[in-house]
């Protein structure tokens, strides 16, 4: 039983590799045909250099005393034609030059064979270059496509942190484990197989014997990296665990200071790290093993073949001689090295497809938000949007229930209720951030999942709560969702969102950078920016989220006045939280538990006595 698991567990690490490889070489097959063939090249280079161990012990030595006649090609075997000659030029040189100067001769040769040897093992590494690291590369480029093309919903059930371990941790240990080991997968094979098959022609009985032996050691190294790959995903995972605790610290820094908190959130970090110490540990200690285990095996392994093939020459057994048996302890010697690489490096990439697995969950991630076969060009002049009968869901749990609204074009229509009624995701439904449960919404009557998500988007402006801004300039923060946008463009937009004049301050104007998330900046700067950013955008469509609930009186004040200038003659879908910002709203919506429960202008709400005027009341704004 125990033997058929490590059966299905190698089949299963060898076809993830696999895998791996056709997905991902394809771009890179003229590095791969070039990288074997330099490879096979130098093995077949190797064994020649060591060829000329035999005649040096044969002839220079005295080993043996036999004479050679030169033999033509024909006469016998290829293989012994080449053997005799060799022999035969070797014999002449040495009566003609004597054995000194045959011997230098023959170490010139060993020379410029060795010096081919390693030029064409250097080729073989210069071009499998180009294909690890293009490979890591191509992989950073489909994660990070990935990520820019999944659902906003994907990220609400994953940890950032974690995701950016994968993109960075996960990805730097395939680039380290895999891709670093590709040049030994290709390359240790075609030695191990140029060297097996001169093996095997020297001595079929003595590599029989070898064949036995390699597999008993196999199976002991297989032992120790059995739970290598286990291993490395629990740590790979811890990892994520940390990235997320780092990046939910710096998010958090000025509540933990706050709160006083500095003690415990130092107790977390330090109970995960502790434990991602623990699994690190295992995985080093483990890899630490497979060298001093795989050259204990390969000594023994040595020795073996020592007696045995020793046994052989002794008993006359064989027709091999001792010179021929120490070639074939040079070439037998010369395989232990790459079988050893090799066996490292099918732990390495079995570490480094734990790794794989978690990138792979980002790449394989389905995205539910895709573009219909036969799109439907969006209408340049739509007549209105329409949430018919709309339900949504986050999990099990219902945020929207049946609500119908029309909004008119041209038209503002405001949402208002408490946290948690349901009014932002009821506004993510329009540009597709997240996608009805049940019904539908609708522009000019078309289902809004009938047009390409593109398309539908380049419609729409968005103004948040909070300004989402991009550590770059001005200039790129206004410009961010218009190609080919002019600097006239972009000082228009700013002065039409009251942003200009504080622009223009600033040491370098629009080519100032406002630091990470626009930390250089104030709030209300900060929302002018993204009102800017939505003007130069000129969308049909106007989503504000809550745009001035997070602002002073006076900042509100200047950032209403631009909200004003863009919802000028445009659809738009306020979510309101500060009720005086939409007191001339054409439609207000009051929501709560996920339904529209009233509806109506201002003063029709104030007259309903109801939900309205009880926040209305709440503020203390009056009628």
């Amino acid at each position: 039983m125990q033997s058929k698991d490590n059966s299905s567990h190698k089949y299963k690490y060898m076809n993830d590799f696999m895998k791996l490889l056709r997905r991902f070489v394809p771009p890179y097959k003229k590095y791969l045909a070039l990288n074997i063939f330099f490879n096979l090249l130098s093995a077949i280079l190797t064994l020649f250099s060591f060829a000329l161990i035999i005649p040096i012990l044969k002839m220079l030595f005295n080993i043996e005393e036999a004479n050679y006649a030169y033999m033509h090609i024909g006469e016998a075997s290829l293989k012994d034609v080449a053997i005799n000659d060799f022999y035969y030029y070797t014999q002449e040189a040495i009566n003609h030059f004597g054995p000194e100067w045959t011997l230098a001769l023959l170490g010139t040769m060993l020379v410029i064979m060795t010096g081919l040897k390693t030029g064409t093992a250097y080729l073989s590494s210069y071009f499998i270059i180009p294909l690890r690291s293009g490979i890591v590369r191509d992989i950073r480029n489909f994660v990070f496509d990935k990520i820019t093309t999944l659902p906003i919903s994907f990220f609400t059930s994953e940890r950032k942190g974690d995701v950016m371990a994968r993109m960075s941790g996960d990805v730097a240990e395939i680039e380290n484990s895999v891709m670093s080991s590709l040049d030994m997968m290709f390359k240790n094979p075609v030695m191990i197989i140029v060297c097996v098959s001169m093996m095997i022609a020297i001595s079929w009985q003595l590599t029989i014997f070898v064949f036995v032996l390699l597999p008993i050691a196999g199976f002991a190294m297989g032992r120790i990296g059995k739970r290598l790959k286990a291993q490395s995903l629990a740590g790979q995972t811890q990892w994520g665990v940390l990235m997320s605790n780092i990046e939910e610290t710096l998010g958090g820094l000025r509540i933990i200071k706050a709160f006083n908190a500095e003690g415990k959130v130092k107790l977390k970090f330090h109970d995960e790290n502790q434990k991602f110490y623990h699994l690190s540990n295992a995985v080093a200690r483990r890899q630490a093993l497979a060298h001093p285990m795989s050259e204990f095996l390969g000594t023994a392994a040595i020795a073996l073949v020592l007696w045995f093939g020793g046994s052989l020459i002794l008993s006359g057994r064989t027709t091999m001689d001792a010179a021929a048996f120490i070639y074939y302890m040079v070439i037998f010697y010369s395989i232990i090295n790459p079988a050893k690489d090799l066996s490292k490096a099918a732990y390495s990439i079995q570490k480094g497809l734990a790794s794989m697995e978690r990138v792979d969950k980002i790449l394989n991630a389905e995205n539910p938000i895709s573009d219909p076969y036969n799109p439907l060009p969006i209408p340049t002049k739509f007549k209105g949007i329409r949430y018919n009968n709309v339900s949504f869901k986050y999990g099990s749990n219902e945020v929207i229930r049946n609500v119908t609204l029309d909004i008119p074009a041209g038209a503002t229509v405001a949402l208002v209720g408490q946290s948690g009624s349901g009014k932002s995701t009821l506004a993510d439904l329009l540009p597709r951030f997240y996608d009805v449960a049940k019904g539908n919404v609708s522009i000019d009557g078309h289902d809004i999942r009938e047009f390409r998500v593109h398309d539908l988007r380049s419609l729409m402006g968005n103004v948040n709560q909070e300004a989402i801004l991009f550590n770059d300039t001005f200039f790129n923060n206004i410009a961010f969702g218009v190609e080919n946008a002019t600097l006239e463009q972009v000082i228009e937009a700013a002065k039409i969102a009251n942003a200009h004049e504080f622009i223009i301050a600033t040491e370098q104007g629009y080519d100032t950078s406002i630091g990470d998330r626009g930390c250089r900046l104030s709030g209300g700067q900060r929302q002018r920016i993204s009102i800017a950013r939505a003007i130069l955008k000129n969308p049909a469509i106007l989503i504000l989220d809550e745009a001035t609930s997070a602002l002073d009186s006076e900042s509100e004040n200047l950032v209403q006045q631009a909200l004003d200038r863009l919802m000028k003659d445009r659809t738009t879908l306020v979510i309101a939280h500060r009720l005086s910002t939409i007191r001339n709203a054409d439609i207000i919506c009051v929501m709560h538990e996920g339904q529209i429960v009233e509806r109506g202008t201002h003063d029709e709400l104030l007259c309903l006595n109801g939900y309205y005027k009880h926040l209305v009341d709440m503020q203390s704004i009056g009628s």
